[in-house]
C-alpha cells in the first residue's frame, strides 16, 4: 500500500510539473524560469502531505506571480483541507495564503493601476481554486473519520450486548443445573433411603440383600457425582443463602401456574387464566420452562405496566404447548424501575434447550405480549434465533441480536462484526455521496452568485476607464496632477488592461493613466485611447492615439 501511494504521488508530481511548464511556455516565460517553476511545483507537490500548512502558504504566495502554480494551488488546498488539524489553524493558514496570494497578484499588476479589480478577481479565483476544494476535502475526511468512529462504537456496543446476553444464557443454564440437582438429588435420596430400608429387611434373601446394597451404593455415588457436576456448572455463582422449599419444587411447572395467577390476584392485579385443548404431560425441563415463562412475564407486567389487565393462556396444540401472556396498556405511567434486562434472554435460552422458543414484543394497541412454544417430550435444542425474529421462523444457524453472527467472545470475533458493520455502512454510502454532491452544489451556486456580482461590478466599473473627447481637450499640459486626476476617472477597471503597454513611448520617469474614449473609432479593428502622463506633480504629456483590438 505504501509503495502504491508513493508511486501515485510521484506520478501526480510529474503531471502537475508538466502542466506548470506548459502554462509557463504559453505565457512566454524564459526556459530557465520555466524549468525552475516545474521543479518547484514538483517539490511542493511531494511535500504537501508532510508540511501542509507551509506548502499552502508558499504556494499561495507564488501562485499570484507565477501562472504555472494554478493547478498546484488546487491540489495543495485539497490536501491541506484534510491534513491541517483544527478549524482555527486551517482558517489561519488559508487566511495567510489568501493575503499573500492577493498581495503577490497586486505586485504583478501594480503597473496597470487597478488594485480594486485585481483584488476582486484574485478573491474569486482563490475561492474557486483553494477554498472550495479545501472545504470539500475537509468534509469528506471528517465524514469518513466519523463513520469509522461510529462503526467502532457500534461494534463495541454490539460486542458488549452479545457478551451480556451470553452471560445471561450461562446463568440460566446454571439455574437449570440447580433445578436438576434439586429434582434428581431428591429422587436419588429417596432411592437411597428406600434401598437402605430394604437392605435390612429380614424377609429378603442374602442375594436380594446384596442386590439392594449395590443399588443403594450406586444411588449414593450418583448423588455425589451429580453434586460435583452441578458444582462445576455453578462455579462463580453464589449459592442461595435461603433454604430451598422442596415442596415448592413439585408445583414449579404447569401445575403451579394457577398458583402464580392466584398470587397475582391476591396482590390486587387483574389476571385471567384460560386453558384450551386437552392437557398433556411435558418433559420436566419443558414443564418448568412453561412455569418460568409465566412467572417472568407476570413480573415484567407488574413493573412496566402496573394496574394493567393481564391474560394468561395455555393452549395445548397437537405438537406443542403454547404459553401466551398479554398485558394491556397501563392506566398510568409506571415509575422508574430497576431491571437487568436479561430476563427474556434467559427465557429464550431455557426454551431453546428443550427444543422450544420464546417471542416477546409490543402490540399495535400499546400492550405487550410474551409467547412461548414448548414441545411435548424430549427433543433436541433448536438453533438460536434473533430477538426480532418471529418464533415461527428459525434461523439455519446461530445468529445474534439484529441478525449479527453470534461471537465466540475472543479477539478474533470482532473481525466479522466489523465486516458486518462495513456492509451496513456501504449501503449508507449512497446517501453520503448525495449529501456531498448537495454541499458541492451549494458551494457552486455561491460561487456563481459571487461571480455574477463580480461581473456586474466589472461592467459597472467600465465608466471608471472611459472619458469623452471634450474632457480630454479641457486638460492642459502643466496642470497640477491632483486637479487633473479629480477631473478624470480613476481607470481602475479591467477594460483598460493591456492598454498601458501600447502606443508611443512614455516620458522618462513618468506615471501614466490610460483611458478609453467614449466614442467609437473610425476603424473597427482599432480603439481610440487617451494617455495622461504625470511627473513631479504636474501633467507633462497628454496623447491621443488608437490601439489595435
Amino acid at each position: 500500500m505504501t509503495r502504491r501511494r508513493t508511486a501515485g504521488e510521484l506520478v501526480l508530481a510529474v503531471v502537475i510539473a508538466l502542466v506548470a511548464a506548459g502554462i509557463e511556455d504559453l505565457v512566454g516565460t524564459r526556459t530557465f524560469l520555466l524549468v525552475l517553476s516545474a521543479v518547484g511545483v514538483a517539490v511542493l507537490s511531494l511535500l504537501r502531505r508532510r508540511l501542509p500548512t507551509l506548502v499552502l502558504i508558499i504556494t499561495g504566495a507564488v501562485a499570484g506571480l507565477v501562472a504555472g502554480f494554478s493547478l498546484l494551488l488546487m491540489v495543495v488546498a485539497w490536501s491541506a483541507g484534510r491534513r491541517i488539524v483544527g478549524a482555527g489553524r486551517a482558517l489561519v493558514a488559508f487566511t495567510i495564503a489568501y493575503v499573500l496570494f492577493v498581495g503577490s497578484s497586486l505586485v504583478g499588476a501594480w503597473s496597470e493601476n487597478m488594485p480594486l479589480t485585481t483584488v476582486l478577481l484574485t478573491t474569486l479565483y482563490f475561492l474557486a481554486t483553494a477554498v472550495v476544494p479545501a472545504l470539500a476535502s475537509r468534509y469528506w475526511s471528517q465524514r469518513r473519520t466519523l463513520l469509522h468512529a461510529l462503526q467502532e462504537r457500534n461494534a463495541q456496543l454490539l460486542w458488549e450486548r452479545q457478551m451480556v446476553a451470553g452471560q445471561a444464557r450461562l446463568l440460566e443454564r446454571q439455574r437449570i443445573a440447580q433445578d436438576m440437582h434439586d429434582s434428581l438429588g431428591h429422587q436419588l435420596a429417596l432411592i437411597s433411603v428406600h434401598a437402605g430400608a430394604l437392605e435390612v429387611d429380614p424377609e429378603l434373601t442374602e442375594r436380594q440383600r446384596e442386590g439392594v446394597g449395590v443399588l443403594r451404593t450406586a444411588s449414593v455415588a450418583a448423588m455425589h457425582e451429580l453434586r460435583e457436576v452441578v458444582g462445576i456448572l455453578r462455579d462463580g455463582v453464589h449459592a442461595p443463602t435461603e433454604p430451598v422449599d422442596e415442596s415448592g419444587r413439585a408445583v414449579r411447572g404447569t401445575a403451579g401456574i394457577e398458583g402464580l395467577v392466584e398470587a397475582a390476584r391476591a396482590a390486587g392485579n387483574t389476571v385471567k387464566l384460560r386453558t384450551k385443548g386437552e392437557p398433556r404431560p411435558l418433559a420436566a425441563a419443558a414443564d418448568h420452562a412453561a412455569y418460568r415463562i409465566v412467572q417472568e412475564a407476570l413480573t415484567n407486567a407488574y413493573k412496566h405496566a402496573p394496574g394493567a389487565p393481564i391474560t394468561v393462556e395455555l393452549r395445548y396444540e397437537p405438537d406443542s404447548l403454547v404459553v401466551e401472556i398479554v398485558s394491556a396498556v397501563a392506566p398510568q405511567e409506571p415509575e422508574e424501575v430497576v431491571s437487568g434486562g436479561q430476563g427474556l434472554t434467559g427465557l429464550r435460552e431455557r426454551a431453546r434447550l428443550v427444543g422450544g422458543m420464546v417471542h416477546a414484543g409490543a402490540l399495535d394497541d400499546g400492550g405487550f405480549r410474551v409467547a412461548g412454544v414448548l414441545p411435548y417430550g424430549v427433543v433436541e435444542a433448536t438453533p438460536l434465533v434473533a430477538v426480532e425474529d418471529d418464533f415461527h421462523q428459525q434461523a439455519p444457524k446461530a445468529v445474534g441480536v439484529d441478525g449479527v453472527p453470534v461471537l465466540d467472545w475472543s479477539a478474533a470475533g470482532k473481525a466479522p462484526m466489523m465486516s458486518y458493520l462495513d456492509g451496513r455502512a456501504g449501503r449508507g454510502r449512497a446517501g453520503g455521496i448525495g449529501l456531498g454532491c448537495g454541499i458541492s452544489l451549494v458551494a457552486l451556486l455561491v460561487l456563481v452568485a459571487v461571480a455574477g456580482a463580480g461581473i456586474y461590478f466589472l461592467l459597472s466599473s467600465v465608466n471608471d476607464g472611459m472619458i469623452d473627447p471634450a474632457d480630454y481637450q479641457q486638460v492642459q499640459v502643466g496642470d497640477d496632477e491632483d486637479s487633473v486626476r479629480k477631473q478624470l476617472p480613476s481607470g481602475d477597471t479591467i477594460a483598460t488592461v493591456g492598454l498601458g503597454g501600447k502606443g508611443p513611448k512614455k516620458p522618462e520617469g513618468a506615471r501614466c493613466l490610460v483611458l478609453m474614449s467614449s466614442e467609437v473609432g473610425n476603424d473597427i479593428d482599432s480603439e481610440p485611447v487617451f494617455r495622461f502622463c504625470f511627473k513631479d506633480g504636474k501633467l507633462v504629456e497628454k496623447k491621443s492615439y488608437e490601439v489595435g483590438r
